[in-house]
């Protein structure tokens, strides 16, 4: 009864480690360059104060050397269950970075941002994370990047982009922005899962696989389940289909190895153009600490943004 009652405290973890809800921006910001990093907030749909990481890295040559049609690709990250989003801005900036090399061809014309969102309860948001709370969250960061980000002269694309837990918030995110939406505009252009898991219920199952323990038998009284396999479904039901990279690490300690397979499988059944890169010998927080995932996480945007299929 207490797993059930307090589920949220158990499942988000923004006190952990000690003290990161106090990180300051400014203590990482200097090791990001050229990246350059704003902290700002927003509302979320029911008001809540959320806040955001945004980075880019200027380019002021582009407005003089453009030419044609611009675009704007905005890849939106959710974070892990735990900790603040300051401490990951050097591995955002690794990875941003590693995009802008992979687009470094001259007459070049697409720019490259990176919106991390801090969700409610997390670092300096208010409120209390719940399932329900970061869902509406997540949408109000993609109304955001809308009205901020579009203009007549250029085409702004979103990838979404989530590690553990948040990929389950990305791939929920992506099914409820296209969702009953003829022609999404902008578009979401891929979904980035990386050390996914399909759902709460399937976590509890692989966790506790001895029937005569009570927690398996826990998932129809939860509130918060995440689940991606029925997010990926909706995706695939809609006009828009996004190319999807899942991103497992081999020697995972939190995620059992079958939860990517599931998720291939279905991504691939339902249509999704789909890949995987397994990162070999990482634990569940180094899938893109390591160059090997940034560099996968780069191609992919890279491909994406260009108009290659994988397929």
């Amino acid at each position: 009864m207490m797993t059930v009652i307090f589920q949220d405290k158990i499942i988000y973890m923004p006190y952990m480690p000690p003290f990161a809800r106090s990180e300051k921006m400014e203590d990482y910001t200097s090791v990001c360059k050229p990246v350059e990093w704003e902290h700002k907030h927003i509302k979320s749909l029911d008001g809540t104060k959320i806040a955001l990481c945004v980075g880019n890295i200027p380019n002021p040559l582009l407005e003089v050397t453009m030419t044609g049609r611009k675009k704007h690709v905005v890849i939106c990250y959710f974070q892990g269950n735990g900790s603040a989003l300051p401490p990951r801005l050097p591995l955002l900036s690794n990875t941003l970075k590693a995009i802008n090399a992979q687009n470094a061809s001259p007459g070049g014309e697409t720019t490259y941002t990176l919106v991390a969102l801090s969700y409610r309860g997390y670092w300096t948001s208010s409120g209390r994370a719940s399932q329900r709370g970061i869902e509406q969250d997540a949408q109000a960061l993609l109304q955001w990047i809308s009205g901020t980000f579009s203009a007549p002269s250029s085409d702004l694309d979103l990838i979404l982009w989530g590690q553990s837990i948040g990929a389950g918030v990305a791939a929920t995110a992506a099914a409820t922005y296209l969702k009953d939406k003829a022609s999404p505009d902008p578009p979401v252009t891929g979904l980035v899962l990386e050390t996914p898991f399909s759902g709460i219920k399937s976590m509890l199952i692989a966790l506790y696989p001895q029937k005569w323990l009570p927690y398996r038998y826990l998932w129809p009284f939860l509130w918060n389940h995440w689940d991606s396999i029925a997010a990926l479904r909706s995706i695939a039901a809609g006009s828009q289909k996004p190319q999807v990279l899942i991103l497992p690490a081999t020697r995972d300690e939190v995620v059992p190895p079958g939860e990517a397979d599931k998720l291939e499988r279905v991504s691939r059944e339902v249509g999704l153009p789909t890949l995987r890169k397994d990162i070999i010998g990482a634990l569940h927080t180094e899938a893109t600490t390591r160059r090997e995932g940034q560099d996968a996480v780069a191609r992919f945007v890279s491909n994406v943004s260009n108009g290659k299929n994988l397929r």
